[in-house]
């Protein structure tokens, strides 16, 4: 079976996760894709097939005869997709020799335009998947998990060999925790890959460092007729303290390895507000500078107002992999040298967000991410053709028998 088959087998399982929910998985119906992944994985020949209680689904392929002292590797996607999107009855659209202009997606009003997606006609003559206008793909990341899955059908048919692999799909990614209960002594990899988003000769070691920065901003109300020089408004204080960091270094004006203060949420009256904000830089010290700035802030605020005014918590989400991927820079050259076999040049991009690659890395598991081909995740407008999902099985394949 190829890849993007399976894809359209696993895109139709309803798995989004869910914000602000403390328990893995956050959502029950993420277990009915683990539990279809754990028969199929048994189906195949991988031995020790286990779904554990918070939906990680995991799999090995012993090393063949004379490959035993080869390391152990370790291939993970996501089994969830976004929670702001509907992922319900998805239709996924087969789009056969694809030629290269807009689609137009079902009934649904939508326009998949090369205007908008410029890197479209790359994709003509190929087999062009995308959704009905009406829900995301779930390529994000079922494509990843087909792709492993992919790969290990045919490392068991084709006899390939190989040493150890390890395989673990785990929930949660899209809601921020996805592998912080990964059981890494049960995968006993000596690093490992996550194969989620970007083309199939990408492979992203860097991430952002991030952290949350909430603020409590405390006014005083009184009645607005005698509120001289007595009344301090919440609500304009927050507006205040918005107002303070640089316009320029916002998402929208930024690229690349530049950082940012995004602005996630915000409420208030004149006695209480609230501003949320997500920090991300993927220089440490240039991190380390703007959750001063937001210090800083607070500093002048409580001493413009009085203490208690504002109130900051910094809160860290995750640290850029690129330091703990240093330290086994195997991993890095085996993906690089699967590639180049394939006939493509690797291109290492900074991922402006961040992966389960990230977090494993810091708990010790080296894993940098690997491309699906999925394009304009987290949206109506997903696609991904079948040939660059082929392509990520052939890249899998090779980092498997270097």
């Amino acid at each position: 079976m190829r890849a993007y088959e399976r894809l359209i087998k696993y895109a139709k399982i309803h798995t989004a996760s869910a914000e602000n929910v403390d328990k893995t998985p956050t959502t029950e119906r993420q277990f009915d894709l683990s539990r279809m992944l754990a028969d199929e994985m048994r189906s195949l020949g991988l031995e020790d097939v286990f779904v554990d209680e918070h939906a990680y689904t995991y799999g090995f392929l012993p090393a063949t005869p004379g490959c035993e002292d080869r390391p152990c590797i370790a291939f993970n996607a996501h089994l969830d997709t976004i929670p702001d999107f509907s992922g319900e009855n998805v239709k996924p659209q087969v789009h056969e020799n694809y030629d290269g202009g807009d689609v137009v997606l079902g009934e649904s009003g939508r326009v998949l335009t090369v205007k908008d997606f410029p890197d479209l006609p790359k994709l003509r003559g190929k087999t062009l998947i995308t959704t009905d206008g009406t829900t995301v793909l779930g390529a994000d990341d079922k494509a990843g998990i087909a792709e492993i899955m992919t790969a290990c059908e045919r490392l068991i048919a084709e006899k390939r060999p190989h040493g150890r692999v390890a395989v673990c799909f785990s929930p949660d990614e899209e809601a921020g925790h996805g592998a912080a209960l990964m059981d890494l002594e049960r995968l006993g990899a000596a690093f490992g890959y996550t194969v989620d988003g970007g083309e199939a000769d990408t492979v992203n070691c860097e991430t952002f460092n991030a952290s949350t920065a909430l603020w409590e901003v405390h006014g005083f109300n009184i009645h607005p007729g005698s509120a001289k020089n007595t009344m301090v408004n919440a609500s304009l204080v927050a507006m205040e303290i918005n107002a303070l960091l640089p316009a320029a270094e916002r998402p929208e004006h930024t690229e690349g390895y530049e950082g940012f203060y995004h602005l996630t949420d915000m409420h208030g009256t004149v006695a209480e507000a609230m501003l949320s904000y997500i920090i991300r830089d993927h220089d440490a010290a240039s991190f380390a500078a703007r959750e001063q700035t937001m210090r800083q802030i607070e500093k002048f605020i409580n001493e413009k107002y009085g203490d208690g005014t504002a109130k900051l918590s910094l809160i860290e989400s995750y640290r850029n992999m690129a330091e703990k991927l240093a330290e086994r820079p195997e991993a890095v050259a085996r993906a690089d040298a699967a590639i180049r076999k394939l006939g493509m040049e690797p291109r290492h991009e900074p991922i402006r967000g961040g992966t389960d690659g990230a977090q494993l890395s810091f708990r010790g598991l080296p894993c940098p991410n690997l491309g699906t081909g999925g394009h304009a995740c987290h949206g109506p407008y997903e696609h991904i053709a079948a040939e660059d999902m082929d392509a990520c099985v052939e890249v899998i394949l090779h980092i498997i028998e270097d």
